[in-house]
């Protein structure tokens, strides 16, 4: 009780807003006046602080860190919690796809078509527009839960739809590629975002696969820059942000 009174009393402190998690927890844990912020063209955004999720009756995004566990339908994969950035990520569920032989059903397990499952919502900040390439960090365990969509500004552009991860299988891994015709792996340097003004913006991330877990992203200007590890720390325009959740080892047991 202590430790989040005191917790609670340093958001307070820098004028944030957070949300204790309670068992099934898919509220955002900060509120709308945070702003993620670009910085020598590096915006850097860890995925758990979501400020709003909609378009969630058949699927919803959920948070899982040390302190809690989702238990809302079929979810076969163990958390990964370990080595997550900030201890914590989201996962679309539940997952009842999770096997080319478990049936596909659009609308419902599967969306090919952005911004119609489980949108989640971030506000920005841009000092310097330009193009931005999309990286994100995600766990895939298989080859049902490898896809998810971004867009921008209520609108989602060719450029941010079907990113695909095949390599870094069971780990957390860095990728930034597209789905295409021709690559069903993805083909790098297509998933980007062009950003035409200075100042606020939305980025928004919607589902395309159930049981898709992601931990971090990144918008990156050029194509020089590649992220390692948790990547780059994400900095917001009013303060720093704090860590909220417990660092976990690797034989880490939920109860």
């Amino acid at each position: 009780m202590k430790r989040m009174y005191a917790l609670s009393l340093l958001f307070s402190v820098l004028g944030l807003t957070l949300c204790l998690f309670e068992t099934n927890a898919q509220e955002p844990p900060l509120s709308d006046r945070i702003v993620f912020e670009e910085i020598d063209g590096i915006l850097s955004v860890e995925a758990e602080y979501f400020y709003k999720q909609t378009h969630d009756e058949q699927r919803k995004w959920y948070v899982t860190h040390k302190e809690n566990l989702p238990n809302v339908g079929r979810d076969e994969d163990t958390p990964h919690i370990f080595e997550s950035s900030n201890n914590a990520y989201l996962e679309v569920l539940p997952d009842t796809r999770i096997t080319h032989d478990d049936k596909l059903i659009p609308g419902e397990n599967f969306s090919n078509e952005p911004g119609k499952m489980a949108i989640l919502y971030y506000k920005v900040a841009f000092k310097h527009p330009g193009r931005y390439y999309v990286w994100v960090r995600a766990f895939s365990a298989g080859g049902e839960d490898n896809g998810i969509h971004v867009g921008l500004d209520g609108t989602w552009p060719d450029s941010g739809q079907r990113m695909q991860w095949c390599e870094g299988k069971h780990k957390w891994h860095w990728e930034s590629k597209q789905r295409t015709e021709a690559v069903h792996c993805g083909e790098p340097w297509k998933i980007y975002l062009d950003i035409e003004t200075p100042g606020e913006h939305e980025i928004m991330f919607s589902l395309r696969e159930d049981g898709f877990e992601f931990d971090k992203f990144i918008l990156a200007k050029g194509t020089t820059f590649v992220p390692e590890g948790q990547g780059p720390a994400a900095t917001i325009s009013n303060g720093k942000l704090p860590t909220a959740f417990e660092k976990v080892s690797e034989n880490f047991k939920f109860n």
